[in-house]
């Protein structure tokens, strides 16, 4: 983890690209909706807002593999543990993800208004998406990386993958927009828990094997 903070520190470049791939897209929507007061429908918010996350997500993950040489990656084998790459990587993508998401936010609500009833719940969701896209697109970058054509094959394996788990976030955030309680979004929340823990159990069982490749 502290190998990637510094690259990335180093190439601020890519981090500032991010950020402002983000409020480039909230500015395109809102100037989409400039004829409406630059306010969004709840539904719309909710749907424009995912997707901005989910094509960062891509953008921000997928560099995590397919950015390590094969000399690189030889050179790690010989020091760590391949559990220890993976769940790095996993938390570092989760905490990069985590701050683009609440950018994101910040940007939506000045821009955009804040349509958001239940704060708090909308957080955690933010929370767990970020997690659930991390974990998922970093064990997807991984598989990438072995590949020859490894962005079109990140693509082509990420977005069936990230279907269901988009889904229950849209919904928790739909809840939330609406102002409904805890207990409304509570199988949904759990279920994106679960989700996330195979995820990242799959992932630590599984690396090695790849690992090895």
């Amino acid at each position: 983890m502290q190998k990637d903070f510094r690259l990335e520190w180093r190439q601020r470049a890519a981090l500032n690209g991010m950020l402002l791939y983000v409020s480039s897209t909230v500015f395109v929507c809102y100037l989409s909706f400039s004829s409406r007061g630059g306010q969004l429908p709840a539904p719309a918010w909710n749907a424009l807002f995912w997707i901005v996350l989910l094509f960062s997500a891509v953008n921000a993950v997928a560099k995590g593999f397919l950015q390590e040489s094969r000399g690189r990656m030889l050179y790690y084998y010989t020091l760590v543990r391949p559990q220890a790459v993976i769940l790095a990587k996993i938390v570092y993508n989760a905490l990069l993800l985590l701050g683009l998401a609440l950018v994101a936010f910040v940007l939506y609500s000045v821009v955009l208004g804040n349509p958001v009833q239940n704060v708090p719940l909308f957080v955690g969701n933010v929370v767990l998406g970020a997690v659930g896209f991390a974990s998922t697109l970093t064990l997807v970058s991984g598989i990438a990386a072995k590949a020859t054509n490894s962005s079109t094959l990140m693509a082509v394996l990420g977005f069936p993958l990230m279907v269901p788990m988009l889904l229950l976030l849209i919904k928790v955030s739909k809840n939330a927009l609406d102002g409904l309680e805890f207990e409304a979004s509570q199988s949904a929340l759990l279920t994106l828990v679960a989700l996330n823990m195979i995820v990242g159990a799959v992932s630590y069982l599984l690396f090695p094997f790849l690992w090895r490749s």
